[in-house]
């Protein structure tokens, strides 16, 4: 990863992070954080019941156009957003200390993962160690991941399309196939298909590859699962996602103004089943009600307010 000519993801912008100039994803040298928080949404074997400690980044090096993370992805950011490494570090562990958490997820790590890595530093060097899950739009760079082998114990990618059309189309991201399915068998080399679980059936070392199902796009679901199963492991884990609902710029998109219907949803299910990918997790379809995040709240932006 160089700073001062910026290859920390796939756009390689070749910017000087330190300087005035920004690339795609807006963001210079400094950490830029939206949130801090507890969140108990993600996987079973991630949180259990106390849930995750996730840092959400600022930006992203993705459009996505129905992104539901989008204020703090695609807009300006909120005045709470933390801008140093001590700030994020005190935060993280006040919240270790104060929760009994110990795992710290890293939410749209790819454009700030030079930023990461001081913050895990840092929590190492004051004594922290917690479980690690980087959780990642896959959009990643193989060389940026292969310098996060020895910080890394969870990788959480979201494999998004099978088709560079669609990654063109609903996230402005040429290659997307060929980047995600590159970046994932590096996690797959560092980590292999074996999920570790402690004592307590926390996930402690692996992969759980996370793919949220579209409306309309079955089609690219499907391939999605086949090349898991055929590019990467039958094994491997896998989230399938049925939380998906019309937000942001997707509100006028004719395919994607809408939440996934049961038929579409059995049909991926289906699939993963036919080709033996048996481990890991299906979403109930009513889970779009409950993951709707709130950033520009005060507090936890998972927090319903009642």
């Amino acid at each position: 990863m160089d700073i001062h000519h910026c290859n920390m993801c796939p756009r390689n912008c070749g910017v000087d992070r330190t300087s005035e100039n920004l690339g795609f994803c807006r963001i210079n040298a400094k950490p830029h954080i939206s949130d801090i928080c507890v969140h108990k949404g993600e996987e079973p074997v991630l949180g259990g019941e106390k849930g995750v400690i996730n840092v959400f980044f600022s930006s992203c090096n993705l459009k996505c156009i129905y992104c539901q993370n989008y204020e703090i992805s695609q807009e300006t950011p909120t005045k709470k957003e933390i801008t140093r490494i001590q700030g994020a570090v005190t935060r993280i562990a006040g919240l270790m200390c104060s929760e009994g958490i110990n795992t710290v997820g890293f939410v749209s790590p790819s454009h700030q993962a030079f930023q990461m890595k001081c913050i895990i530093d840092l929590l190492r060097k004051r004594g922290y160690n917690p479980t690690i899950i980087y959780n990642t739009n896959a959009y990643d760079s193989v060389e940026t991941l292969k310098e996060l082998e020895n910080y890394i114990d969870i990788y959480l990618p979201d494999y998004k399309y099978s088709s560079n059309d669609l990654g063109v189309k609903y996230s402005s991201a040429p290659n997307y196939n060929e980047i995600a399915l590159a970046s994932i068998q590096e996690m797959y080399r560092q980590k292999g298909d074996k999920l570790v679980l402690d004592e307590n059936g926390l996930a402690k070392s692996g992969i759980i590859l996370r793919h949220l199902v579209l409306p309309g796009n079955v089609s690219n679901s499907i391939n999605v699962l086949k090349n898991v199963a055929y590019e990467i492991s039958p094994n491997i884990h896998v989230s399938l996602m049925a939380q998906y609902f019309p937000e942001y710029k997707a509100l006028q998109d004719e395919k994607l103004n809408r939440t996934i219907t049961e038929k579409e949803y059995v049909k991926v299910t289906n699939t993963a089943d036919a080709l033996g990918i048996v481990n890991g997790w299906f979403q109930e379809l009513k889970s779009n009600l409950n993951y709707r995040p709130d950033f520009k709240k005060e507090g936890n932006p998972f927090e319903k307010n009642e």
